[in-house]
């Protein structure tokens, strides 16, 4: 009886990693209708009774402006183009200060973050860590960087049920995505670290500061030039 239910398992766990690779695939061409962090962010409204309005609009890769596209990279994974979905040097890093005690420093890469809000749910686990490395790694393998970029912009979250390049430019600025100035898309960038708590189009003295920095980081990187390396 145990060896019938130990092949039974393995062949769950078979079909699901399967069904998680073919999953991945369909996302590289078809648009996600909505992600996993939306779906938690839904769950947390109806536990707490304050309703949330959930806002987000596809826009494709040619119509999110270079800028944005930049912004992210020099605040959020400056070695995009290089990586295959990890950075072991800030990997150890943020071990090394996480050792030595205070605030707890991330090193996620685009490619992982993209995995996490797609797939994962929120929270520090050996078992999400472990599901973020699966996902994380057959995401680079199928997807172009363009489309890790694409997706990322379509679904990071920009406040407070605000997801995506456009929503987070109607919110905030009242304009469209494409229309968003340099140094427009530096605040919004500067805010990802902690969205909800942070405003882009209100920015603090901080948020100012980061996102001037990151327009530094932007013109280090080589503007816009950059993005050749990401497949455009």
């Amino acid at each position: 009886m145990l060896r019938r239910l130990l092949l039974r398992l393995i062949k769950l766990l078979f079909w699901l990693a399967a069904l998680s690779v073919l999953l991945v695939l369909l996302l590289r061409w078809v648009p996600p209708p909505f992600t996993a962090l939306m779906i938690e962010r839904k769950l947390e409204s109806w536990q707490s009774g304050e309703p949330i309005d959930l806002q987000r609009s596809w826009r494709p890769w040619s119509e999110l402006p270079d800028d944005l596209k930049m912004a992210v990279i020099a605040a959020e994974d400056q070695k995009f183009a290089e990586h295959w979905g990890f950075d072991i040097a800030a990997i150890r890093a943020a071990l090394a200060h996480n050792e030595r005690g205070g605030s707890l420093r991330g090193a996620s890469t685009l490619s992982q973050q993209v995995a996490k809000n797609l797939f994962l749910w929120s929270g520090r686990s050996w078992t999400r860590k472990g599901l973020e490395v699966w996902f994380t790694g057959w995401i680079e393998l199928l997807w172009p960087k363009q489309r890790i970029l694409e997706v990322y912009l379509n679904s990071v979250e920009w406040g407070s049920g605000v997801f995506g390049a456009e929503a987070a430019a109607q919110h905030h600025f009242g304009r469209g995505a494409p229309y968003l100035s340099a140094r427009q898309a530096s605040q919004l960038a500067a805010v990802l670290p902690n969205p909800r708590a942070w405003s882009a189009g209100q920015p603090s003295a901080y948020v100012s500061n980061r996102a001037a920095w990151i327009r530094q980081q932007m013109r280090q990187l080589g503007g816009n030039a950059y993005l050749k390396g990401v497949g455009e």
